[in-house]
């Protein structure tokens, strides 16, 4: 508890200018001609996007596309090459880092610590950015309302150490509800759950965006993207490919191109949600599957006592 309480004192103690109310339909972030590169290479490039109060917006596309660079550089965690990233209407550059906290929550692929912090303790670095503010009255509601949402309350008090990949995802989704921001930067949220949870996690996300929070969420599963997502940008190649409604950018010819993979588009019979799924030879599977080598059995080479018949 002494490393929360030391980081709250950090925050504390530098001035910084608290935000206001987010309209809803207002822009939260926003990225104009922007270019990102890791040493010599340029992984992201002339990106134009714009981020809404009030909107889940899904970052997909196939591995190595871009998708958590972008995400990176909207949460101001890698600088910009070139072009411009907005957050609150400043250039991220003019934040100061506690100022960016109180802006933007950050959901990274994977939560690691080196310290045995129980949950409860992950959970509540999410409030450090409000120490010294009137926000602070608000810590343990915003905290146990994170716990529940995410349905991790039952253990709050194990370490976060000896948490599965799973249960470790839905504290590290819980710690960024209880920062309370109007942005939320989600780098794959859904990767380690199971079906119960990815669903659990998108129906929060909508939650929150129905509250009025700006939603960011690179995904891998397409029809989940289709389902919960107001918007979808398709990422290829370090470019954004297509951006709008999933309706409408969710093609079978620009999926097939961008993932290098055939795949329909077909609409839910119930709902008309997009379901998006790989084209497969059947006769190829047939035949690989009848193909596989089935599993030896490995037989005794010798009797023992208990395998003699009992009189």
């Amino acid at each position: 508890m002494s490393t929360v309480r030391s980081a709250r004192r950090l925050f504390a103690a530098r001035a910084r200018r608290l935000p206001g109310p987010v309209p809803l339909g207002a822009v939260v972030a926003e990225a104009e001609g922007l270019a990102v590169r890791l040493g010599a290479r340029t992984v992201l490039a002339e990106a134009e996007l714009t981020v809404r109060a009030g909107e889940v917006l899904a970052l997909v596309g196939p591995n190595g596309a871009g998708k958590s660079t972008l995400l990176a550089a909207l949460a101001a965690d890698l600088p910009a090459a070139s072009g411009t990233v907005r957050l609150d209407g400043r250039p991220v550059a003019a934040w100061t880092p506690g100022e960016l906290a109180l802006r933007r929550a950050v959901l990274p692929q994977t939560a690691t610590l080196s310290f045995p912090f129980t949950v409860e303790d992950v959970v509540r670095m999410g409030r450090a950015p409000w120490a010294g503010t009137a926000a602070e009255d608000e810590d343990e509601a915003a905290v146990a309302d994170a716990m529940a949402r995410t349905e991790v309350a039952e253990f709050a008090a194990r370490p976060f150490s000896a948490l599965s990949g799973g249960e470790r995802a839905r504290v590290a989704l819980a710690r960024v509800l209880a920062q309370r921001t109007a942005l939320l930067l989600l780098d794959e949220p859904t990767a380690a759950l199971d079906l119960r949870h990815q669903e659990l996690v998108l129906r929060v996300c909508r939650e929150r965006a129905a509250a009025g929070d700006a939603v960011v969420a690179v995904l891998h599963d397409l029809s989940l993207a289709a389902a919960y997502a107001d918007r979808a940008a398709v990422l290829h190649e370090g470019r954004i490919a297509a951006e709008g409604p999933p309706s409408e950018v969710f093609d079978a010819a620009l999926l097939s191109r961008v993932y290098r993979q055939p795949v329909e588009v077909i609409p839910h019979p119930r709902t008309g949600e997009r379901i998006v799924l790989p084209l497969r030879d059947r006769a190829t599977v047939s035949k690989a599957t009848s193909k596989a080598t089935p599993m030896p059995t490995s037989k005794p080479t010798s009797k023992s006592a208990s395998d003699e018949p009992r009189p």
